[in-house]
């Protein structure tokens, strides 16, 4: 039979079970698009600008059934979509990238948007194909996605040329995939059992856990439960473990943690990590301490050992490993588990004394704590919070209790600002019945505020929280705090509510405290609706979080004395010349 790329690529994506595609069409790739504009269970997504689509397709892979797709033109559209590409790749985050090729049958140079695509996306993907015939299109995007979703999770690139596309070649059949999957493979017995036994005897055991255990909610709150032990999560991990448990500490667990996980990890001369790379972000610029007796669970071989060297290393699927080891600490424990009251209201204490001091500060503006506080009473136990990179994103992580597996997403390792509010998008076009906000600082909001039209064109009941205080707050923070003055943190006037108005949506506005409730509620019941909503609020960003000033003093230790006495006696004669 004959058939064109397009075609072949539709029926491969058809049976991979995607349900959505990201991107812009273009002269490599109208045939593609028409395609799917046929496909019964695909639905092309316009979006503004092709970051928008990678930072898209990352968001319905965190949250979906599906995972992510771009559908990219060459050249532009690919160096345009790179951040929401490389975002996935450091994240870990699986994605199908699929562009269309300069023609390879003429034998022309300096075709239009002729580049090598491969060498620029090698260093941010899993791999990268280009598709040679027409027989090896529906092959080539099967293994793409095995690829993408296998091991650790990450983008995969596939070129099509346009010859290819718009001509019909010879195939011999139409293959349908084959969705059996290998069992991962059993984690070390033995592994498990001496895990067991360290966990079990130590006095101070905690669990640290990150995205990759995201899928192992119940046998980590199990194993916490069992030992008595404080569990901290990473940034990306936020919704791996449910801050409705007693023994939730909170982000990270350094000094740039909040107090509850600060303290209650004060102590601990165990660690159980799971499905993380004690990154920079949740070890506070590599600012925690990490017990000797040490248990790495972790799918990458490669992180095991590569910032800390563990007392056991186990490479696995982390749900298949932590299954394994609750039986072996029941046994350990001899059937019964510690009493974790003192831990668990020694949290409670440090949660509800760090609130009160949020409440307490007095400043212009709404304060953050009343803001978090109306958002958590308004939005569903299952609703989803996304942030951006920028200020808001460690309020949001320190005030904002997320109570359910992948209720929370942000970007992370690449830490890309413009993730918001194409993410949103995504997520209420994969969870159509969950309630979806954003939270994006304004500077954030500069770089795709546009993609809210793709919101107000399908009709995405999304609300956009928008804390808008006219700087880069996170960088002049960080600026103000040793340099006593901010360069080129400070944005230009923003008017959101004419960015909704531009872009199809509905606008509301929060200036004080006292009106926090009544316009959360009347933004989500408005985007209930059908109407995509912006709220902009005039945030109180006086009081700095304890990521902010524990990510500056742990990077000011590490400076030599010289350098330390440079940056103080700067900032203060530049405090006292003004």
């Amino acid at each position: 039979m004959k058939k064109t790329a397009a075609a072949l690529a539709r029926h491969a994506l058809e049976q991979l079970g995607i349900t959505h595609t990201f991107g812009i069409p273009g002269v490599h790739n109208t045939e593609l698009y028409d395609e799917l504009g046929a496909s019964p269970s695909i639905t092309p997504v316009l979006v503004a600008h092709e970051v928008g689509a990678s930072f898209g397709a990352d968001a319905m892979s965190r949250v979906g059934a599906s995972i992510g797709c771009c559908l990219i033109v060459p050249a532009a559209g690919v160096t345009h979509a790179a951040s929401g590409i490389a975002e996935a790749h450091l994240d870990g985050i699986p994605m199908l990238v699929i562009a269309g090729g300069v023609r390879n049958d003429t034998g022309h140079k300096y075709q239009l948007h002729a580049m090598d695509q491969h060498a620029l996306l090698k260093p941010i993907t899993k791999a990268t194909f280009t598709v040679e015939t027409h027989e090896a299109v529906i092959p080539t995007l099967y293994e793409a996605y095995r690829i993408a979703v296998s091991g650790v999770p990450g983008p995969v690139f596939v070129e099509i040329p346009v010859n290819l596309q718009l001509i019909a070649g010879e195939v011999a059949s139409l293959p349908a995939w084959d969705a059996a999957w290998p069992a991962p493979p059993a984690p070390d017995a033995d592994a498990i059992e001496r895990a067991a036994r360290l966990l079990s005897a130590s006095r101070n055991p905690g669990l640290f856990v990150g995205w990759g255990a995201r899928e192992a909610t119940a046998e980590i709150a199990r194993i916490a439960e069992l030992l008595g032990a404080p569990v901290a999560t990473t940034l990306q991990g936020l919704s791996v473990f449910p801050a409705t448990h007693r023994l939730h500490a909170g982000m990270g667990y350094s000094i740039a943690a909040v107090p509850a996980a600060t303290k209650a990890f004060a102590d601990c001369d165990a660690m159980l990590a799971v499905g993380l790379r004690f990154a920079e972000i949740p070890t506070g610029s590599f600012g925690a301490a990490v017990p000797a007796k040490l248990v790495h669970i972790d799918i990458d071989e490669q992180v095991i050992g590569a910032n800390h060297p563990p007392a056991v290393g186990i490479v696995a699927d982390a749900r298949a490993a932590l299954a394994a080891l609750v039986p072996a600490l029941e046994r350990a424990l001899g059937g019964s588990a510690r009493d974790g009251k003192g831990v668990a209201a020694q949290i409670q204490a440090d949660k509800a004394a760090y609130r009160a001091e949020w409440l307490a500060h007095q400043g212009e503006g709404v304060n953050p704590q009343v803001f978090f506080d109306a958002l958590r009473r308004h939005l569903p136990d299952d609703g989803i919070v996304v942030t951006d990179d920028g200020n808001h994103t460690f309020l949001a992580a320190e005030l904002m209790p997320i109570h359910a597996p992948k209720g929370f997403i942000c970007p992370t390792d690449f830490n890309a600002m413009g993730y918001c509010v194409p993410a949103v998008n995504a997520a209420k076009l994969a969870r159509p019945e969950a309630v979806v906000v954003g939270i994006v600082g304004d500077g954030a909001l500069l770089m795709t505020g546009m993609e809210a039209i793709t919101a107000a064109a399908n009709r995405l009941g999304v609300v956009y929280f928008v804390f808008a205080d006219g700087e880069l707050s996170q960088i002049a923070q960080a600026q103000e705090i040793p340099y006593n003055r901010k360069t080129c943190a400070v944005l230009g006037t923003l008017d959101v509510a004419g960015l909704a108005q531009a872009t199809g949506c509905g606008c509301l506005r929060m200036e004080r405290g006292e009106e926090a409730d009544a316009v959360v509620k009347e933004a989500l019941a408005r985007a209930a609706l059908g109407e995509p909503m912006f709220v902009d609020v005039r945030i109180d960003y006086s009081k700095r979080t304890r990521f902010t000033q524990g990510a500056v003093k742990t990077n000011l230790k590490r400076f030599d004395t010289p350098t330390k006495l440079r940056f103080i006696g700067r900032a203060l004669w530049r405090k006292v010349t003004g």
